[in-house]
């Protein structure tokens, strides 16, 4: 309720609304008012009011609707006399300081975005010193750049997510596109059947192929490790791609299940490699040897097999034509007489690494080689103090290069008979002695083509220590 007083004889008494609140009114219609005068008369209902030009703009009274209760006291001679509200009177402000503040903060800010907007471009200008020669490669300059960056690794693992390949595909876009489309950074790789606690083998099979996908026909080389379960699953993973893998990697340890090569048609370089915790536990090892080498890939030329020694009797089974072929090997072998085994099933070597345990053997039948020209033999002998006559039943009339060592007394009279029987036009000899030094001066005299002569007292300081002639390998 609003009540409206004057304490002179006006017919006005009262005015009522049915809210309480003072509408907010817009102030700047006001701002070109005139001089306004208020003029009350006894008898007249509010007197009058006169201006100087401008007019008092039209104010909608539908804004007082709510207006509360409002006092108006007139005094007789009063030009307006005095108003009161219920309500607190609002504040002054002063806008002028208030305008002053804003364009502070304003031209603070400004400054601001100048200097980071300064600081930026100084950045991209730096960076684009040093990267846009990068950009401007041609992708095929850019490409042997990625191939250098491979690790010296020969094979690739799913592990190593932060070294290449994998990890200049997530660069950027055009390095992810150069990487992908080039074949032979996805042409190595290490696959595992063992499981993984972050990545079970279905995930990895998937990545698997992916990888191999990407490397689009080239030759690819492979390792396969495989722990206590069988082939299977990584064998039919690989056969869509068979005719790719020219280097295996087999490494297992107790797992069972025919691992055949006879498919394997591109393959050129095998290695195969057992670990068990249980050194008598050499069945899966004889299993491979006894089934899996039987008949081997056709193109096959390098094999590795020094990881579980082989007797004559054992490589008396390998009768496949595939063995002729062969131009490297590395092996263990048992006895002498699988020492010249192996020389007449592989007639075309030109390289042999030979880890033997060796035996003295009457009646050995000499074996002559004329394609071998690198042999490195490292033998123990089973008898102590005996020499078992090894250089007394083989002749190596193209050998080239000669490492040799053993853990007994050198047989330096067999050696000398066996440089004039070959007649080979030696190169490099290199001899690890256990008790005295060789004749130099009397090998010199039988190969003046030598150009690189080594011995090491190394073998001494093992047989010091009781340490197996293994350990040279």
């Amino acid at each position: 309720m609003q009540t409206f007083n004057s304490n002179v004889d006006s017919p006005l008494v009262s005015a009522t609304t049915d809210e309480s609140q003072i509408p907010q009114v817009d102030l700047s219609q006001f701002s070109n008012l005139g001089t306004v005068t208020v003029t009350s008369h006894g008898n007249s209902p509010l007197g009058s009011a006169t201006t100087d030009e401008p007019q008092i703009p039209q104010v909608d009274l539908s804004q007082f609707s709510n207006i509360g209760t409002v006092t108006v006291t007139s005094h007789g001679n009063s030009p307006l006399g005095s108003a009161t509200t219920d309500e607190p009177q609002i504040p002054r402000v002063d806008l002028a300081e208030c305008f002053e503040t804003i364009r502070n903060i304003v031209s603070y800010r400004r400054r601001q975005l100048v200097e980071e907007r300064a600081n930026i471009i100084q950045s991209n200008t730096s960076h684009s010193i040093f990267s846009s020669a990068i950009w401007r490669l041609p992708t095929e300059i850019l490409s042997q750049i990625f191939l250098y960056c491979l690790p010296e690794d020969q094979y690739l693992s799913l592990r190593t997510s932060t070294e290449a390949p994998i990890l200049l595909t997530q660069i950027c876009r055009r390095w992810r596109e150069v990487a992908l489309d080039l074949p032979r950074l996805w042409c190595r790789l290490q696959l595992e059947a063992e499981p993984w606690r972050w990545m079970d083998l279905d995930r990895r099979a998937l990545l698997y192929k992916s990888w191999i996908k990407r490397s689009r026909g080239y030759p690819l080389s492979l390792k396969l490790q495989c722990g206590g379960t069988d082939w299977r699953e990584l064998r039919s993973l690989l056969q869509p791609h068979v005719q790719q893998i020219s280097t295996l990697f087999l490494d297992f340890g107790d797992c069972f299940g025919p691992f055949t090569f006879d498919d394997f048609h591109a393959l050129k370089e095998l290695t195969i490699h057992h670990h068990s915790f249980d050194s008598h536990h050499d069945n899966p090892w004889r299993y491979i040897a006894n089934r899996s080498l039987l008949k081997l890939p056709v193109n096959l030329r390098k094999i590795d097999m020094g990881c579980r020694p082989f007797d004559r009797r054992r490589l008396d089974r390998f009768t496949d034509p595939s063995w002729t072929r062969l131009t490297h090997i590395k092996i263990r072998l048992e006895g002498l007489d699988a020492f010249t085994r192996m020389l007449r099933l592989c007639p075309n070597l030109t390289s042999l690494q030979i880890l033997g345990e060796f035996k003295l053997i009457r009646n050995l039948e000499p074996v002559t080689h004329t394609n071998l020209q690198s042999l490195s033999i490292f033998w123990n002998i089973q008898e102590i103090r005996k020499d078992v006559g090894l250089f007394k039943v083989i002749t190596l009339p193209n050998l080239r290069t000669i490492e040799a060592a053993n853990d007994g007394p050198w047989p330096h009279e067999d050696f000398m008979e066996f440089l004039t029987r070959s007649k080979c036009h030696l190169e490099t000899l290199v001899l690890y002695y256990a008790d005295k030094a060789p004749r130099w001066k009397e090998y010199i005299g039988l190969i003046p083509t030598v150009k690189f002569i080594s011995s090491d007292s190394f073998l001494m300081k093992m047989n010091q220590k009781n340490l197996p002639i293994s350990s040279l390998l």
